[in-house]
């Protein structure tokens, strides 16, 4: 199974947005890998591309292995390190400054800290070319700021999932975003979230080791492999549990390292997707009886809060100018408290008042 890895995708140490117009994807190759033209391999590995284009930017010198530029009849062998780029449509990033309301937790002249609310994108992409935070921080600063309006990311040195609530640290100036870089590319910022799982987890403290990539067959989803097996970005998820309802567990997690959806998809590769994550397997019962008013109340719970149950709760950097060590909280979005109170009363009753039918 090849790894693949979109270019574009950092998950802690952002990259110059204008290095990203064009669609840009490493893949190492299986070491099971048969001899296959790279064409080929490549149209059976990267979505929603069409052999003609692969053989265009073979000709353009746009596919490299090995560091060197191949043609398209070029036989890949296991073990090749293959980099493509593809070329797209030209299209002008513009940041649109929009008044759209944020919550500020903390602001001076080099960073803004924010409490993103869940549903919002953090930066401009295909699709989502309005209404993201960058948009909003656009217009907070106005005159102020200090970065190219056309840079669809200025000041991120991370981001958080756009149905993830909590949070976050932007620069407001190339000094800050540089020093905030660091801290977050050598894993010295301590962030920590809480998370709703399904099940009971049998350990009150445990760690989640396992290498993070894009699954094969869905780029848009990730997938956890080996520590050992070469594949994906390692990483590592500390929790420890703060509360047990019998079906779910609420828990403080405590991230190592930073890859995209990491917490999502560490717990789902133990059993324990996080509750109502769509995309990870949380959104059914997976957990609990067959009693109709349980369906009910998992129902109403996912219904409360359509997303999956995560928060970005604490965040901890040290200050890009004055070099103080600054701590921020935040409350749980309401969504989330919400449904945890239900299954804090729920725990309480002893599981009896839903299976019982005296509840809701």
């Amino acid at each position: 199974m090849a790894q693949i890895d979109d270019i574009q995708d950092q998950d802690d140490f952002m990259e110059d947005p204008q290095e990203t117009m064009s669609e840009r994807f490493r893949i190492t190759v299986d070491a099971g890998q048969d001899l296959e033209r790279i064409d080929k391999f490549l149209d059976n590995h990267i979505p929603g591309i069409s052999r003609n284009k692969i053989q265009e930017a073979a000709k353009a010198g746009c596919i490299i292995v090995n560091g060197t530029p191949v043609k398209s009849n070029y036989r890949v062998h296991p073990g090749d390190e293959v980099q493509v780029l593809l070329p797209g449509e030209h299209q002008e990033f513009r940041v649109v400054p929009e008044d759209i309301p944020l919550d500020i937790v903390y602001e001076d002249d080099d960073v803004i800290v924010v409490n993103k609310k869940a549903g919002m994108v953090v930066h401009p992409a295909h699709g989502n070319l309005t209404g993201t935070l960058v948009n909003a921080l656009a217009f907070h600063l106005g005159d102020k700021s200090q970065f190219d309006k056309n840079d669809t990311r200025p000041g991120l040195v991370h981001r958080i999932d756009k149905n993830t609530s909590g949070l976050l640290v932007v620069a407001k100036n190339e000094q800050a975003k540089v020093h905030l870089s660091q801290q977050f590319f050598h894993h010295t910022v301590n962030r920590r979230y809480h998370a709703l799982v399904w099940g009971d987890l049998e350990e009150p403290t445990g760690t989640i080791v396992g290498n993070i990539s894009r699954s094969p067959k869905d780029r848009m989803v990730m997938c956890v492999n080996p520590p050992d097996s070469g594949i994906g970005k390692p990483a590592i998820t500390h929790y420890k549990v703060l509360e047990r309802f019998g079906y779910v567990t609420l828990v403080e997690c405590k991230l190592e390292t930073g890859r995209t959806h990491q917490i999502r998809v560490h717990f789902m590769s133990k059993n324990h997707p996080l509750f109502n994550d769509d995309i990870y397997g949380g959104s059914k019962i997976l957990r609990g009886t067959t009693f109709s008013k349980y369906k009910r109340f998992i129902e109403n719970c996912f219904t409360i809060m359509p997303r999956h149950a995560l928060h970005a709760k604490t965040l901890e950097f040290v200050h890009p100018r004055t070099g103080k060590l600054m701590s921020f909280d935040s409350e749980i979005a309401p969504d989330m408290q919400e449904v945890i109170n239900k299954w804090r009363v729920y725990s309480a009753a002893g599981r009896t008042w839903i299976e019982d039918g005296e509840g809701e």
